[in-house]
């Protein structure tokens, strides 16, 4: 593990047992220092070969193979220097986490004695693991078990480091045998050349003929929790799955909002920092970290960049962020829900979409009502989120972010678009036809002399919204702080990608192209104008407008996954090449069987816990109580007495309710494995029966919890937890 140790001026020594290069280098320096990106690129690299690598990346060219040969042996003698024996093909699997199987670049010469180091161009670009061991949707059985992974030039490699030392990581794709997607960057990256091509058609029509590809861009800002790693393992739930089954909200979390950018704890800080540092090595520009809303939790926020490298280096971050909580005493909760009545955790994309010389499209300049081509860009994004809200919400859908989804803490489960009061004026002009003066800038005066004055932005921001434009990009607000950003930006890019082509097929065929872009943009507003809400998403009154608006409010997993199947996300991911209806009937399986094994894993867990350590401790404490209660029978101490006897009533009935429950909860659990043959009977019966036999085995647990003497309590509450760092 590196050390890091501030000198003078912003340098640090870096104190490692295998990058002894890196001593006393200059922060600026630090960034990326384990990356094999551009910059090593091109000093390595013979010019043609960098030349063409290049614009492979750049304007997605076919990479030639030996290209690839001398880039794999470039890379090798790179990462050798660091010290990395072995190479891995880096991917990611539809299990939700990364994958890599290592191997070192030693070789031995068929009747040699000598060991050599080799790395060949085939060894970078392709790679073979079992395919039949991931989740697949029936893509792929047992028996058949071969796949592929391809290497991504998109996303640069880069040196991980562990206790064992360094290993160089390829960014890969995974597919079967007969070329299905099994992994989330395959659809992602093709979903970026369906919405890049689109946009340059409407760039086209504006007379941009030199752009030949654009990207989207992402930064997803990372929520999570930390607690004592003790702590942590003395609650099996968390252990389990994650979050806690069980526990009474404390006296106090986040009533005084004195945790939200407040002082960072020492503890937390030493954490932070060096999550900075190995992050920073990675090549990860996390830029901001600060405290969050509820007590132990905290977020940490990355500089945007490509959503394909963006999508790679959150995945780096989570894991990160766990092995580096452990080496400080912590456990790192990425769930959305850890703990109930606490504010949750989720991950806030940014969503946009750049030239390549990184002009932003949702840019709209100081005069938005006169730059039509942001408002064509604008309106499609508002067409496609309106026209496709049922496939937005399924893409932010997991089983943890059913708790947290329209809890008064999160977006609600209704999809809109906040735009603020400029946006929505310049969409008003443009559906009625009309101009108005508006002046939405001005300058803060703090009214102190001393303090200065600036130019505030066109608009407030919205934090209740799901989908909020916050001044170049577009902020998902829903996406699960433990899912990767690859499902719901696949999705954000296909539907924006629709909707740009049917406006380019529109303008293409127009004899008048401001007369047709007029009317065009007119009737996007007029027929999706409801998806825009710029109110309180937290409001009753907002559930009951929305209604009103016929806008669907799906509140769980199970029915939003059927999204994915519908003809219509069908039709459009078909016609953009970016999944096939084979690739999302196996996404829906696997999506609906996921649900139903973390609520079984849950539902074992509670039972297990309950069993073996909740009740037992409750029946002692009844027992002690009623020990006492024979005491001061004894000694006459009748108001003593009184007050025992009550409590024991008190545990007595709350553990016989709590028992009946349990054995209620079993008999869910048996039943729902009977249906294991249905994953669409099974997912539901476990929504409606085994979450809600859940829910109140948990209700007499906590009240017992309240009841029953801390000494005696089996597991670490919630006071412990969150204040335990």
């Amino acid at each position: 593990m590196d050390k890091f140790e501030p000198k003078p001026g912003g340098r640090v020594d870096i104190m490692s047992e295998t990058c002894d290069c890196y001593h006393d280098l200059d922060l600026r320096e630090i960034f990326g220092c384990h990356v094999f990106n551009d910059s090593v690129m091109r000093e390595r690299l013979p010019r043609e070969t960098y030349k063409a690598l290049h614009r492979t990346i750049q304007e997605g060219t076919h990479l030639e193979t030996e290209v690839a040969a001398v880039v794999a042996h470039a890379m090798k003698e790179w990462a050798m220097e660091h010290g990395a024996t072995h190479y891995t093909h880096w991917f990611q699997p539809l299990n939700g986490f990364t994958a890599e199987k290592h191997d070192s670049f030693l070789n031995v010469p068929f009747g040699g004695d000598k060991a050599i180091a080799e790395f060949s161009g085939k060894e970078l670009i392709k790679g073979e693991p079992d395919a039949s061991s991931f989740p697949s949707g029936g893509l792929r059985a047992t028996f058949e078990a071969r796949g592929y992974t391809a290497w991504d030039c998109t996303s640069p490699a880069f040196l991980k480091q562990d206790s064992s030392g360094l290993t160089l990581c390829i960014p890969t794709a995974f597919c079967s045998y007969n070329g299905e997607a099994l992994d989330k960057k395959t659809p992602l990256l093709r979903s970026v050349e369906a919405i890049s091509k689109q946009v340059v058609r409407i760039l086209r029509l504006f007379g941009d003929t030199e752009t030949k590809r654009v990207t989207v861009t992402c930064g997803a800002e990372q929520e999570y929790f930390l607690v004592d790693k003790e702590m942590f393992k003395k609650r099996p739930d968390l252990v389990f799955t994650g979050r806690t089954l069980f526990g009474c909200k404390p006296p106090k979390t986040q009533e005084m909002d004195d945790h939200y950018f407040g002082t960072l704890k020492e503890r937390v800080s030493a954490f932070m920092k060096e999550l900075d540092y190995e992050l920073w090595k990675v090549g990860v520009t996390a830029k901001t970290k600060h405290n969050e809303v509820a007590p132990a939790q905290h977020e940490l926020a990355p500089i945007f960049c490509t959503v394909n490298i963006a999508t790679d280096h959150n995945q780096i971050t989570m894991e990160l962020m766990k092995k580096i909580a452990d080496r400080h005493g912590m456990a790192c909760l990425l769930h959305e829900k850890p703990f109930a009545g606490i504010n949750g955790s989720g991950k806030h994309n940014n969503w946009s979409i750049n030239k390549l010389d990184g002009a932003n499209l949702l840019n709209p300049g100081k005069t938005p009502r006169e730059n039509a081509q942001f408002l064509v860009f604008l309106c499609a994004v508002i067409k496609a989120i309106d026209e496709n809200a049922e496939l937005i919400r399924a893409s932010a859908a997991n089983a943890g972010n059913d708790y947290r989804l329209g809890a008064q803490e999160a977006p609600p489960a209704i999809i809109s678009i906040f735009l603020g009061e400029e946006l929505a004026e310049v969409l008003d002009e443009v559906e009625k036809g009309i101009r108005r003066d508006m002046n939405f800038r001005g300058k803060l005066d703090f009214g102190v002399p001393t303090l200065p004055e600036f130019q505030t932005d066109s608009t407030d921001r919205n934090r209740t919204s799901p989908f909020a434009f916050t001044g170049n990009k577009f902020e998902f607000r829903m996406v699960p702080s433990s899912a990767s950003v690859a499902g719901p930006n696949t999705v954000l890019n296909t539907v924006v990608a629709e909707a740009l082509c049917q406006i380019a097929d529109e303008l293409e065929q127009a004899k008048d192209f401001k007369t047709a872009l007029s009317d065009i943009l007119s009737k996007i507003v007029k027929e999706h104008k409801r998806i825009i809400f710029d109110g309180n998403g937290y409001g009753e009154e907002w559930v009951k407008e929305a209604a009103r608006r016929g806008l669907p409010n799906i509140n769980n997993s199970v029915d939003s996954y059927r999204a994915f199947i519908y003809e219509k996300s069908i039709r459009i991911f078909e016609k953009h090449h970016v999944y096939s209806s084979t690739e999302l009937n196996a996404r829906y399986e696997i999506k609906m069987e996921k649900y139903i094994k973390i609520n079984t894993i849950e539902s074992h867990t509670m039972l297990e816990m309950c069993q073996k350590q909740i009740i037992p401790a409750c029946m002692r404490y009844a027992d002690a109580v009623a020990q006492t209660i024979l005491h001061l029978k004894e000694t006459g101490l009748a108001l003593d007495m009184q007050t025992n006897e009550e409590v024991l009533r008190c545990v007595t009935s709350n553990l016989s309710k709590l028992n009946r429950n349990v054995k209620k909860l079993e008999k869910a659990v048996e039943k729902s494995e009977t249906l294991e043959e249905d994953f669409v009977a099974q997912a539901k019966f476990v929504r409606d029966s085994v979450v809600t036999a859940m829910q109140e085995v948990r209700k007499y647990a906590d009240i017992l919890e309240m009841s029953v003497g801390k000494d005696y309590w089996p597991i670490p509450t919630y006071s412990d937890l969150i204040y335990s760092v």
